[in-house]
């Protein structure tokens, strides 16, 4: 070892640093997963996979005192440019100015040779040549971005740049931190924390509108935790001066956003893995609607639910609900959203129906003659995606030939 257990500045780095490369990782899992044979997801994995290794490298060497792993963090460090140019000609679906190309290569080589060398610790200048490298390449990349033509490419290909390059600009301040001989006072390296912010507004940002609202108001959140939590632990900690309750609220920081990108895709795998009821529906081959219900009853949503025909609610008065439900889906038991006030007598015989099954919605499959499923949703359950999972059956359950129950 080589001290670094007695530096609170190499503690934090390494901490950061280590829960960058688990993040990332977890990320780039989550990538290949959505998209797994994507030409640009491969270029992305690749990009990824380089600043990963570096922060696992960088951090393991920082804890180990080992010069080999410290020199494999910096040749990482000096290839990232060519990754950044290979995902910018991804996105481009065009390949860069053969001049470019050949510079950001000689760069990566030139600065790979002298990290394994050792050039690194001899003075700041490799230091400055790795970053002035660095922000060269990043900013000839993004003015083949900004140059582009918009109309070679279409209107989602054309947003997802304005966004890589609006998060690349974000992150920058982070990524300076990561330079000492340019930031020699900063209490604690930030560019993994700049990485795991990026991915994580990447992930967050392919879905629809009000998908990436709760996303970004979610991770928000945990941002605003995360600091408050590390906040707490610096108020705490006697003698905490500002650098440490900086250390602390990275560390803290970064360890939420490494540990909620692992969450979000460990419950993605199960809720990809496990069947749902759309899922179930879709891939049925029942091509009635009582062969679907009965495939919906494998299903735990749907294993206690009843169906009633004409006969079965003739003790509730079907004159009544026939016109009452004209034109009504789904009903809640809880009463909101129905069209009658309580006292009405369609009302009250519809609350006493579900209420004797002790059902919490009622799907209208058919209206004349009447065709009612009473479905049961656990309190646990009762939540938006239930409610339109609800609203898609009835739909198609709806559609769906019948003969109607005894």
């Amino acid at each position: 070892m080589n001290g670094g257990f007695a530096n609170p500045a190499l503690v934090a780095d390494s901490i950061v640093d280590i829960c960058g490369a688990l993040g990332l990782a977890v990320a780039m899992l989550t990538l290949r997963r959505r998209d797994p044979r994507g030409a640009l997801t491969t270029r992305f994995l690749v990009a990824m996979g380089l600043v990963a290794a570096l922060f696992l490298l960088r951090g393991l060497s920082w804890w180990s005192g080992s010069t080999l792993l410290d020199r494999l963090a910096l040749a990482c460090a000096a290839l990232f440019p060519l990754g950044a140019l290979i995902v910018t000609e991804g996105m481009l679906r065009r390949h860069a100015p053969y001049v470019g190309k050949i510079a950001v290569l000689a760069g990566s080589s030139v600065l790979v040779l002298a990290s394994f060398f050792g050039l690194a610790g001899q003075g700041r200048g490799y230091d400055l040549a790795l970053a002035i490298f660095q922000f060269l390449a990043i900013a000839f990349c993004g003015l083949l971005l900004f140059r582009r033509d918009p109309t070679s490419l279409t209107a989602a290909e054309n947003t997802s740049v304005w966004r890589l390059g609006l998060c690349a600009f974000l992150v920058l301040p982070f990524a300076l931190s990561d330079f000492r001989a340019l930031m020699p006072d900063m209490p604690v390296r930030l560019g993994s924390v700049g990485a795991l912010l990026l991915v994580s507004i990447v992930l967050v940002t392919g879905g629809a509108a009000p998908t990436r609202r709760q996303g970004c108001t979610l991770l928000c959140t945990r941002v605003a935790a995360a600091l408050l939590l590390g906040l707490a632990a610096a108020h705490v900690t006697p003698g905490a001066d500002f650098a440490h309750g900086v250390r602390l609220c990275a560390v803290v920081l970064a360890g939420v956003l490494a540990i909620a990108l692992a969450a979000d895709a460990l419950s993605s795998s199960f809720d990809a893995a496990a069947p749902g009821v759309l899922g179930s529906l879709a891939r049925s081959h029942a091509q009635t609607r009582g062969a679907l219900i009965a495939e919906l009853a494998r299903h735990p949503l749907f294993s206690s639910a009843r169906r009633l025909g004409e006969a079965g609610l003739a003790d509730y008065d079907p004159s009544i609900l026939r016109p009452a439900l004209h034109g009504i889906s789904v009903l809640h038991a809880s009463g909101r959203n129905w069209p009658w006030p309580p006292t009405d007598p369609a009302a009250e015989r519809l609350a006493a129906l579900m209420a004797s099954h002790s059902a919490s919605h009622l799907l209208v499959l058919d209206e004349e003659p009447l065709d009612l499923l009473l479905v049961t949703v656990p309190v646990v359950s009762a939540d938006p995606a239930t409610e339109t999972a609800l609203a898609l059956v009835r739909r198609l359950l709806a559609t769906a030939p019948s003969e109607v129950p005894a």
